[in-house]
């Protein structure tokens, strides 16, 4: 799908997601859970990874979470964060899925 036919909810939405990780102390958060894989950390190692006091951890978190990014649950008493890799995965795919898609009119027009 061309950028230019994607629907603007989902323009909106991707652009929403990137703006989450528009701070190097939420992307380190996101990277820290991403190689920390699909079991994610506790908040309190999550923190501790990350080098974030633990207000500043939560602010950084509820962003993410709003922003479908990483997810949290409570494990008896401990809130685990991880990465929800799919969403991660589609902002990737978003951006890669034009790979190339303008380099034969490129051509065209410069050669």
């Amino acid at each position: 799908m061309s950028l230019a036919s994607a629907p603007p909810d989902r323009l909106a939405e991707t652009a929403s997601a990137f703006a989450a990780l528009g701070s190097e102390q939420r992307l380190s958060v996101l990277l820290t859970l991403v190689r920390a894989g699909p079991e994610g950390l506790s908040v309190g190692d999550l923190g501790a990874r990350a080098g974030l006091s633990g207000s500043t951890l939560t602010h950084h978190m509820k962003i993410l979470v709003q922003a479908g990014l990483i997810t949290q649950e409570k494990r008896g008493r401990q809130i685990i964060a991880a990465a929800a890799f799919e969403p991660v995965q589609a902002l990737s795919d978003f951006l890669l899925c034009e790979c190339c898609a303008d380099a034969a009119d490129t051509e065209h027009t410069h050669g």
